[in-house]
């Protein structure tokens, strides 16, 4: 009976070490991962269990998507990874970007009247850059993680060789593009039924990218880029009407790059570099908003100001950005307060000011993807990557049962035009051989003393401003839950409008909008699938969120408070 007084005791003095460390010493008790599919997360939570970090987690994170979520991402397409090492502080954004081809021209979607010629750029292997997913995930399990490549693939290859069930998300993206992907023989036999949707419940099996990889896993980049796959995906390419060469594939690279890093009030926010237009446009609307009290304002009031710096934002984007491998971006200057402070003497508080004002300037998947994790060791992880629009070209070189994307509709096929998504694109992002097209995916990291938080979603050209809100619910406070499921509005320059979510403004501040000049247009649907983790080091908790308008798995799930 005398050793409990002692033992209270003892648990107090540790508690008090425990709170007195700093809070870089911390560690999260366990770790958090969100995806926008559970067979994803659960292969996360399988390699962590295996004593494996984020980084491999990402791995299999990124391979497994690409087997169950088709639509979204691929090994036969591209992405941004954020890292973060906690050990050292180590921030990268490794660029798996797709690479225009060889035999790609600024003109080739073009016809004899300089008019984009069809769905060229869209429908069909002239549509594939050449993909960057598989050299990523190479890089990083070298680079980064503790187990093998092999071993990261493990869920991924299962899951191909052994199927997964259709669920309803993927039956709404097989009807948008089914004609694309009934007009590819491969296609048509892995992912549809006899040319047809499949009904839910249906198991979609894919001996053939479970075969590429297995490829991977034993060679690495030589078991896609060299050798076998790559015979096989150039020979069904060309003889489908694609530019692709063995030499294309042999020549890919990864590229780290600096993150961009800039600050909000009291958040250090850490996100993608070009040809992400993310960072640089998060850092341009989030310096015009911070000298504003946002909650203080009344509804209109907030969503006017915060359009309009959407507004300045993509208009930078259409006239500066482009790949910094050929294109001198003024990025600096661009991310600056300096910067901020120019565009914000074009703005009035009680007006909007018409894109057509700011000047002309000199398009992106919706069915992207993104996840975030946290391991226990504090290591970090956002990524975003896509195929570009739903299930990318509808293309499948026979015998390899990788979908190619159709990621060259992100350049500008013709300059001052908009693409599939409104998007205008400019000179910076005209197409060139080898040259990387210009992105909104845009991963981010954010960090005050005592909170650590991974999000971002797709969406196309509403990735960053869906971002941008979830920053705002971030610095108001709020939980992952709640960043994830908060009503979504969007203004990019051009079309000259603000777009919401349905319900997500109200008549009377829909009214009060339109008075101050704004067109706002209700959109038919919701958009994105947000994917949050946060580590709250004060409080020695961490929490995940998946958005509600998708069909992910946070972990751990969210936890009611106990009644006292």
């Amino acid at each position: 009976m005398m050793r409990r007084p002692h033992s209270l005791f003892a648990c107090l003095l540790l508690l008090l070490v425990v709170t007195a460390l700093p809070a870089e010493q911390a560690r999260p008790p366990e770790p958090a991962v969100a995806t926008a599919h559970p067979l994803a997360t659960e292969a996360a939570m399988e390699i962590l269990q295996a004593g494996g970090n984020a980084f491999d987690a990402a791995v299999a994170v990124s391979a497994a998507l690409a087997v169950v979520e088709p639509y979204g991402s691929g090994i036969g397409g591209g992405g941004f990874w954020l890292l973060h090492r906690e050990e050292d502080g180590h921030q990268v954004m490794v660029d798996g970007r797709e690479t225009a081809p060889g035999e790609a021209h600024r003109d080739m979607y073009l016809d004899e009247s300089g008019e984009v010629r069809g769905r060229e750029s869209l429908d069909g292997p002239l549509a594939a850059a050449i993909p960057g997913t598989p050299a990523a995930l190479v890089h990083i399990s070298e680079r980064y993680g503790r187990l093998s490549l092999a071993e990261a693939l493990e869920p991924a290859i299962r899951y191909a060789r052994d199927g997964f069930e259709v669920g309803e998300h993927y039956r709404r993206m097989v009807r948008f593009r089914q004609d694309a992907l009934r007009a590819s023989p491969q296609a048509r036999a892995i992912l549809l039924r006899e040319g047809e949707v499949p009904e839910l419940g249906h198991v979609i099996k894919q001996p053939d990218l479970a075969w590429t990889l297995e490829q991977l896993a034993e060679q690495g980049l030589a078991g896609f880029y060299e050798g076998e796959v790559a015979r096989r995906l150039v020979g069904g390419t060309r003889n489908a009407g694609g530019i692709w060469t063995l030499e294309d594939l042999a020549s890919y690279r990864v590229v780290e790059r600096e993150p961009v890093v800039h600050r909000y009030n009291d958040i250090r926010v850490t996100s993608a570099s070009p040809p992400s237009a993310g960072g640089i446009a998060l850092a341009t609307m989030l310096h015009l908003l911070e000298p504003y009290d946002l909650q203080a304002m009344t509804e209109a009031t907030r969503i006017h100001l915060t359009a309009e710096a959407m507004r300045r934002a993509y208009r930078d984007r259409h006239v500066y950005l482009g790949d910094p491998d050929f294109v001198d971006l003024p990025t600096e200057r661009l991310s600056s307060r300096d910067h901020a402070e120019r565009l914000r003497k074009t703005l009035q508080m009680d007006r909007a000011t018409p894109s057509e004002d700011l000047g002309l300037p000199e398009s992106e998947g919706e069915d992207t993807t993104h996840f975030s994790i946290i391991d226990a060791e504090g290591n970090r992880v956002g990524a975003t990557l896509s195929i570009n629009y739903p299930f990318g070209s509808g293309f499948i070189p026979a015998g390899t049962g990788v979908l190619l994307n159709n990621e060259m509709d992100d350049f500008a096929s013709q300059p001052g035009k908009p693409n599939a998504y409104g998007l205008v694109g400019g000179e910076p992002n005209a197409i060139e051989p080898g040259k990387r097209p210009l992105s909104s995916m845009t991963p981010v990291f954010l960090e005050t003393e005592d909170r650590v938080a991974v999000l971002g979603s797709p969406g196309g050209s509403r990735i960053i401003t869906q971002v941008l809100l979830g920053i705002l619910a971030f610095a108001d406070g709020l939980e992952p839950d709640e960043w994830v499921s908060l009503p979504r509005y969007h203004h990019q320059y051009l079309p000259d409008r603000i777009q919401h979510e349905p319900g997500a403004i109200s008549v009377e501040t829909r009214r009060e909008l339109v008075d101050k000049g704004h067109r706002v247009v209700p959109m038919t649907r919701q958009y994105g699938d947000m994917q949050a983790v946060l580590w709250h080091r004060a409080e020695q908790r961490v929490a995940a969120a998946s958005d509600p308008r998708g069909g992910g798995l946070a972990l751990p799930e969210l936890r009611e408070e106990e009644d006292e």
